[in-house]
């Protein structure tokens, strides 16, 4: 082995949920539906909601806090931050600077990247990329959505899905290799773009009275569409992450995908050749929480599932863009 020879592991871990629950019974009381008929199509129980006080650098700063004390990192080590996010707190300045001042972090680099909910998995990539070329030695990557903001509560389809949260991971430069990431594999099609979108509020459509009352500034989605593409993207990206670094599905300690819907779980699962039980699922409590899902995800299977040191691991998402990704790592914490 070379002595030169670097790796980036997942040095912490951690999640941060609002305390408010909305249940399936309580959509019930907003729009058609019921229990049964969202369980069914989407294995959705219940997800968390933000209130008006709560902000995502606040659900991003506690997420964070806890990343630092499960690695026992101090936040004046860190020296990069990456936040995924669709729901920035505001167009301008990025998320993540407003949590680095809230983390009393340094002067150190800090930018928000959009690719919705794959965001995690391309900020691991990114993060990993900076870090093995550069001077970081520690970095925050953290995913974090006030997704309820943008949420059509008279859209039966849509306003059943998603919640809010946060999840963050720290990152370390260690020497050796065969541990931490080992690599991702990261994709999108502009081409279905519009298969999942917020019409207005960008420099396209801006605010209006038009755009609101025409209600584009919540999200829209193709739900039936989506399913097709984003099986078979992660699908595509999964087997080609797993077959570059020559690890057999049946080799996994643990699936970890993006918490969207248990239909396209089950599909993953089928199209690895796996039982559904290698998946983890956490999104009956949550619902979809975008470029949180992950790292939400990812913090309670650690316990769940009891990793160790070295055990092979699968992240994998999809979406708005559209967009997947799939990471494969062997556990360090």
């Amino acid at each position: 082995m070379n002595s030169n020879t670097k790796s980036i592991v997942i040095r912490g871990i951690g999640s941060s949920v609002p305390q408010q629950k909305l249940t399936n019974k309580d959509l019930s009381k907003i729009v058609d539906t019921d229990d049964e008929w969202i369980t069914t199509r989407t294995g959705i129980k219940e997800r968390r909601i933000a209130g008006k006080d709560l902000q995502v650098s606040e659900l991003g700063r506690a997420a964070a806090q806890k990343a630092l004390d499960s690695a026992g990192v101090k936040a004046e080590e860190i020296d990069l931050i990456i936040v995924a996010t669709l729901s920035s707190e505001m167009i301008s300045p990025a998320t993540s600077c407003i949590i680095q001042e809230k983390l009393g972090c340094r002067a150190v680099p800090s930018f928000d990247l959009n690719a919705a909910c794959s965001g995690f998995l391309y900020s691991l990539e990114v993060g990993k990329s900076m870090m093995l070329n550069g001077e970081y030695e520690n970095a925050l990557v953290i995913g974090v959505e006030k997704l309820t903001s943008y949420t059509d509560y008279e859209d039966r389809t849509t306003c059943i899905l998603f919640g809010d949260g946060a999840g963050a991971a720290v990152l370390s430069k260690t020497d050796g290799e065969g541990l931490g990431i080992l690599g991702c594999k990261l994709g999108a099609d502009g081409g279905n773009a519009p298969l999942i979108q917020i019409p207005a509020g960008g420099s396209a459509r801006p605010a209006s009275i038009e755009t609101v009352e025409a209600r584009e500034h919540y999200l829209r989605m193709n739900g039936r569409e989506v399913f097709k593409v984003a099986v078979r993207g992660m699908a595509q990206a999964a087997t080609d992450i797993l077959e570059k670094h020559g690890i057999d599905p049946s080799e996994l300690k643990c699936i970890v995908p993006h918490q969207a819907n248990i239909r396209i779980i089950e599909a993953i699962a089928k199209s690895l050749q796996l039982s559904d039980d290698r998946m983890f699922v956490n999104i009956q409590k949550y619902g979809n929480t975008s470029a949180a899902s992950i790292p939400i995800a990812l913090d309670e299977a650690k316990i769940e599932r009891n990793f160790k040191k070295g055990d092979p691991i699968l992240l994998v998402a999809f979406g708005a863009g559209l967009t997947w990704a799939a990471s494969v790592i062997r556990w360090y914490e």
